[in-house]
């Protein structure tokens, strides 16, 4: 079974990306599944199963996303292989730029939209550098200019990724990102493979459910910033 995984920033488009590339690949002759993950609760699913594709959903709740992610994605494969499918396309929830759900040996998407503003690719931390596929939506709404200085950007930030645009909505560029899914490797299993870049740490008081602000209820991993001219 080929796995693939989609990320990026919220609202840029990921499950359209993912809806239209899949319906393509089903008219191929693949069984494609998908797992969409969000964090608080989400309709995508139904725009899934409305295409006919086998849907699972997993709500991360109170924990960050990409850990909820990392937790239960060996898990989402057993289910893939449970529903026979060929491709299985887990869809993390729109994430921080720090982030990163990429897993060494599996292809890896990371999504980013062109009015996010030129400067965009050199803020996304892992989740774009270490892609092997950006892909890019809105383009349509831009100038050429513009989608150029955009893709530049992309190619500072990540130079080995390859660049697709795509609208969402007619669902071109589908066909080129068909070709690199269906050129993904198969994979037996996760268990045992690493991610491509270290998660966030997660150790702070407040990520256990402390809610009062103040030096005497920060413990743990606390970053602290630096003020020029104050000593602190």
């Amino acid at each position: 079974m080929r796995v693939i995984t989609v990320a990026g920033p919220p609202s840029v488009g990921k499950t359209s990306v993912v809806d239209k590339t899949a319906r393509l690949l089903k008219t191929r002759g693949q069984r494609v599944g998908v797992v969409k993950f969000d964090s608080l609760a989400t309709s995508d699913d139904e725009i899934y199963a409305r295409a006919g594709l086998p849907v699972a959903v997993g709500l991360a709740g109170s924990v960050c996303p990409d850990h909820f992610f990392v937790s239960n994605i060996d898990d989402c494969l057993t289910w893939g292989r449970g529903q026979a499918l060929d491709m299985l396309v887990a869809e993390s929830a729109g994430l921080c730029n720090r982030c990163s759900p990429h897993i060494q040996g599996v292809l890896a998407i990371c999504v980013v939209d062109t009015l996010s503003g030129v400067h965009t690719p050199r803020k996304i931390g892992p989740m774009l550098k270490l892609a092997d596929v950006v892909v890019v939506t809105k383009g349509d709404i831009v100038s050429q200019a513009e989608r150029e200085v955009f893709a530049f950007n992309v190619r500072l930030a990540n130079p080995r990724a390859a660049i697709v645009f795509f609208n969402g909505i007619t669902g071109q560029g589908a066909t080129e990102l068909v070709h690199h899914m269906e050129n993904a490797p198969s994979v037996d299993g996760l268990e045992g493979r690493r991610l491509r870049f270290p998660m966030p740490s997660a150790v702070c008081p407040y990520c256990v459910g402390e809610t009062c602000i103040g030096r005497d209820h920060q413990r743990g991993n606390v970053r602290k910033m630096n003020f020029a001219g104050t000593g602190t």
